[in-house]
């Protein structure tokens, strides 16, 4: 049976209805993300990830969302040609998103269930925050806003 994270609907950053079961792939890395943050130089560390092991099976993930310090104020046209024109960005967005309270998105409320943060800890803290998901939807690990794309490499290829 289908793991029912995979059917949640969420809607790219051109307007297209997705889930994640749509990307084949056997490794995902869901993250939100801002592109006035202090954390917006890791948009280039994702990048690096995506090339290295997207053919290998990973998928990067990118949600924008505005909660943390109206960090991501743009529309989903200006985000874009951001992450292109500075970072170079050509793994998927999305739509932006809450992540956290009432009007958190059902994926990110669903990924904080199955891996929550320091001393348990439901709520993501801030931009950047990182979920790595095995191929059968079997959630990994939960990484915090500080831990750099590049330091994931070793977790991505175990699970390759």
């Amino acid at each position: 049976m289908p793991d029912p994270l995979f059917a949640i609907p969420c809607i790219t950053i051109e307007g297209e209805r997705k889930t994640l079961a749509d990307y084949d792939a056997k490794v995902l890395l869901v993250v939100n993300t801002a592109s006035q943050c202090g954390f917006t130089p890791q948009y280039k560390g994702l990048e690096e990830l995506w090339q290295r092991y997207r053919e290998r099976g990973l998928v990067v993930l990118g949600f924008p969302c505005n909660q943390f310090g109206k960090q991501e104020p743009g529309s989903g046209a200006e985000i874009v040609a951001f992450c292109e024109r500075r970072f170079g960005v050509t793994f998927p967005l999305f739509a932006k998103v809450e992540v956290n309270g009432a009007d958190a998105h059902p994926l990110f409320a669903e990924l904080k269930k199955r891996a929550p943060g320091l001393l348990g800890s439901k709520a993501i803290k801030w931009n950047f925050t990182k979920f790595l998901i095995a191929d059968q939807g079997r959630v990994v690990r939960r990484f915090s806003s500080s831990t750099a794309p590049q330091t994931l490499a070793a977790q991505v290829e175990a699970l390759l």
